[in-house]
């Protein structure tokens, strides 16, 4: 893990291209601070810039930037799990080797196989690849968009970068906002491949972007090498048994966890209460011959709080465990403008900074990496959105109207906390939506709402760009139709809540960039591709099992997971939210007034202050938790912008 970065401008570098390039490797120290490397040819055009974190192998031993003979220049963040298995096959046919770094697999790779040589990686990984023969650059993205990769295009030049800060430290780049971006940051739910700034975009999941040199003039592609592919429902095969896939999941979950264990480092584990986690250090222990440590964060609210099963499970497998108690000091202050310069996004919840500073906790301990649960709910159907949709249009003709009535009855009243931002208070319908899915999935309603909030606070000026733009409507146009043609609803609905709502939030301010805040490398067992390719084929009934979400999950863990949580229905993780405790609300209330003054909030011009104010007046009136929880996630957005603003361009 690190952070890589660089620039192609095909007519050829200038002089200060090594100054450049430091400021933007500068601006990535907190990814890796092991060593700063640089590769530039000022006649081909290009820099390449590694920051690295070491994990494997003599950090010593050799620069993570590969060149070849031929003229191929690569380095990556990432993991690749077949490292060892791909070197040797490799060393076999002849190719030379001279590294223990996972990254140096990607040069001979892309020989043997040309662009399809992401297809024969196995991990989580950005890639920048330059083949000086062809004056081709190459960026890669994992299938899941685990590690973020950026790009910047003007002038003739392409710059990138694992962070959108490293695009905006080169001089040549002005930072600015972009109005559709601000928009998607209010209600929460970006397309892929966007951003909050002009013309920085992100490298899609599953996806290369092929530049080429053609006249010094640079001719650019996509191209997609995977998706979450589920199959069609005439296509399904229901005559395997459910026995066949509690055992496969169990199978390929193991494998997933065992590749990800092998390390020259120790090997921790996050642990909320939830299935997910407490299933990764079931299986991680079983496969280690010494205790893991094992990390909790823990709030000062027993509504919000699971600490309880995660000691339980922690001692079971007789982990070394860690609890980190955070309050209203923790997480806001200092903690929460730091976490937004490192997600370069807004967040609805705290839960993001706990996130950071659990990584910091983990570093402090002397670990370097961490096994966590990302990915589960996605592809087992563990999110309360799911469950709706699958109770109210997926069960079928087995399950009577009264059954799933009373089904619906029982997820609405245990889920009653988070209504307001993780679920809608009342069914909403968007055509688009309609268009592509036959429905409007449950887990975009709530955004939805807070769409018509926020909109008419906006600045005139950004009201008047974005009065013919409909948010909706361009997350619809994003997703791959051909993959939701003939799909069951509840495949549909996990599909396009990967397709945004996973890259954009739960692998971002709940992911890599607050685990690299602290260059601390996590690695999500349930995002392999080998397991995902398995998930799709799991009946969606037994995925949602009447009222039971991640049914084939839970049976596949049953045994190695406390009771307790085998039979508990799904709890969201999230913070408890700034209005249900005065001392987070003066917390915020902080922050509000330290970036959020009304000169600020004129200058920066992203809302019109005296209907902001009118709104944060409503705001702290208002009585009904489930406007305060919807209120609470917007305030945080427009905070956020805010605080965003003030880090990158003012």
């Amino acid at each position: 893990m690190s952070g890589i970065t660089g620039y192609f401008k095909p007519e050829g570098l200038s002089r200060n291209t090594k100054k450049n390039l430091e400021l933007m490797l500068y601006s990535l120290k907190h990814r890796g601070d092991d060593g700063s490397y640089q590769y530039i040819n000022e006649e081909q055009g290009i820099a390449i810039g590694h920051q690295y974190l070491h994990i494997n192998g003599d950090p010593e031993s050799v620069s993570p930037i590969f060149v070849d003979k031929q003229g191929i220049i690569s380095t990556a963040n990432g993991r690749f799990y077949d490292a060892k298995k791909q070197r040797t096959k490799l060393l076999f046919e002849g190719y030379e080797l001279v590294s223990k770094n996972d990254n140096e697999l990607v040069v001979p790779l892309y020989q043997k196989y040309g662009l399809q040589f992401v297809e024969h990686l196995r991990g989580e990984f950005a890639i920048s690849l330059f083949d000086s023969q062809r004056k081709r650059l190459i960026l890669a993205r994992d299938r899941f968009g685990v590690k973020p990769l950026f790009y910047h295009i003007t002038n003739g030049t392409i710059y990138w970068g694992s962070e959108i800060k490293a695009l905006l430290a080169h001089p040549q780049i002005t930072p600015q906002f972009e109005g559709k971006g601000l928009l998607h940051q209010l209600m929460h739910t970006m397309s892929s491949g966007s951003s909050a700034f002009q013309d920085i975009h992100a490298v899609k999941p599953g996806y290369m972007l092929i530049i080429d040199a053609n006249e010094n003039t640079l001719q650019i592609s996509e191209k997609k090498y995977w998706d979450l592919e589920f199959p069609k429902q005439e296509d399904r095969d229901l005559s395997l048994s459910a026995q066949h896939h509690i055992d496969n999941t169990r199978e390929q979950l193991l494998d997933a966890v065992a590749v990800r264990m092998e390390a020259d480092q120790d090997v921790a584990a996050y642990l909320s209460g939830g299935i997910d986690s407490c299933a990764i250090l079931g299986m991680a222990s079983s496969l280690s011959q010494k205790s893991l440590s094992a990390f909790t964060i823990s709030f000062d609210d027993d509504s919000y709080d699971e600490s309880a099963i995660a000691r339980e499970m922690a001692a079971t497998v007789h982990a070394k465990h860690t609890q980190l108690i955070l309050t209203a000091d923790d997480l806001y202050g200092d903690n929460y403008a730091k976490t937004l310069w490192h997600a370069e996004r807004t967040f609805y919840n705290t839960l993001g900074v706990a996130k950071k500073l659990m990584s910091r906790r983990v570093r402090e301990a002397g670990c370097k990496i961490a096994l966590t649960g990302e990915g589960s709910d996605e592809l087992f159907g563990g999110y309360p959105s799911f469950k709706r949709d699958m109770l109210r249009y997926g069960l079928g003709t087995g399950v009577s109207a009264e059954e799933s009535l009373s089904f619906q009855k029982l997820m609405n009243e245990s889920n009653k906390l988070f209504t307001g931002a993780i679920l809608s208070d009342e069914i909403l319908s968007h055509p688009a939506m309609e268009d592509v899915c036959g429905f409007t999935p449950s887990w975009l309603q709530p955004w939805m709402k807070t769409l018509d909030i926020a909109r008419p606070l906006l600045h005139d000026n950004l009201i008047n760009e974005l009065a013919d733009y409909d948010p909706i409507q361009q997350i619809a146009a994003s997703f791959d139709s051909t993959q939701l043609t003939g799909r069951h609803v509840l495949d549909k609905a996990q599909y396009t809540w990967c397709k945004t709502m996973l890259e954009c939030q739960i692998l971002n301010w709940g992911g890599d960039r607050v685990d690299m805040a602290n260059a601390m490398e996590s690695r999500p067992p349930f995002l392999d591709h080998f397991v995902a390719e398995m998930a799709v084929h799991i009946p969606p009934h037994l995925r949602i099992n009447g009222n039971t979400e991640k049914w084939v999950l839970r049976e596949a863990m049953k045994h190695i997971i406390p009771e307790t949580l085998y039979k508990r229905e799904k709890f969201a993780f999230m913070a408890p939210p700034g209005h249900t405790d005065p001392r987070k609300m003066q917390g915020l209330q902080s922050l509000l007034r330290k970036y959020m003054s009304e000169e600020t909030v004129r200058e920066a011009k992203i809302f019109d202050y005296d209907r902001l104010q009118q709104f944060m007046n409503n705001y702290k009136v208002d009585t009904d938790p489930v406007s305060l929880t919807r209120k609470d996630a917007l305030i945080n957005h427009i905070l956020g912008l805010h605080i965003l603003w003030h880090h990158f361009i003012a």
